[in-house]
């Protein structure tokens, strides 16, 4: 999913806390998740349910896949960034990819946004790490003039693509019958290597 906010400010008002995400923050998390849908104009995109939040950011017995920050105000969580760790192969080194920013409108404009892209540019800089990457949509123009004010760099030379559902699935089974030795596997494999000499991005990428 695309980030998403209009925060302009920089403020610490009382009883405003940004803090890394816990088990307990998921039902809010999960519904922050949906009012994103719904701003993005796609309400009943969604499909992940608390169970999958918990596995993937809170596992008993495995390393999690994701990571969360959370803000709260007066003890309500009104402000989410959820993201995880990527790698570039240029940099040769590990940075964040930020999968979704968002604040609820109410408390837009209270530096919420801001300060939850800075805890994870401290954690950027505390672990070394490159980059901090995400991406907008086009018609998120207050969002676009808040990244640009901060810095952000628009990567404009790239394509995103996606692999999903049905597609996803085919690609999947020729695994099988591509591999050295099957039928067929050497144009298909001269193809994809044609198709696959260029760079990757995003998340990752350079």
């Amino acid at each position: 999913m695309s980030t998403r906010h209009t925060e302009t400010g920089a403020n610490d008002p009382s009883g405003t806390l940004i803090r890394v995400a816990e088990p307990r923050d998921v039902p809010a998390i999960l519904g922050l998740v949906h009012e994103l849908a719904s701003y993005e104009k796609e309400p009943h995109a969604v499909e992940a349910t608390q169970d999958q939040f918990r596995e993937a950011l809170f596992p008993q017995h495995v390393a999690p896949t994701a990571f969360g920050h959370v803000a709260e105000v007066d003890g309500e969580i009104v402000g989410m960034a959820i993201w995880y760790v990527t790698f570039s192969t240029w940099l040769g080194g590990a940075g964040i990819w930020l999968e979704d920013l968002f604040v609820l409108p109410e408390h837009r404009g209270s530096g919420l946004g801001r300060g939850l892209l800075a805890k994870l540019a401290a954690v950027c800089a505390d672990r070394g790490y490159g980059r901090l990457e995400w991406w907008v949509l086009r018609w998120n123009t207050p969002s676009i003039g808040f990244y640009d004010s901060i810095g952000g760099q628009p990567m404009d030379d790239w394509l995103t693509y996606r692999l999903d559902g049905r597609a996803l699935g085919t690609l999947a089974a020729a695994a099988s019958t591509t591999g050295p030795g099957s039928s067929g596997a050497g144009a298909e494999a001269a193809s994809a290597d044609r198709a696959s000499s260029h760079r990757h991005s995003p998340p990752g990428g350079q």
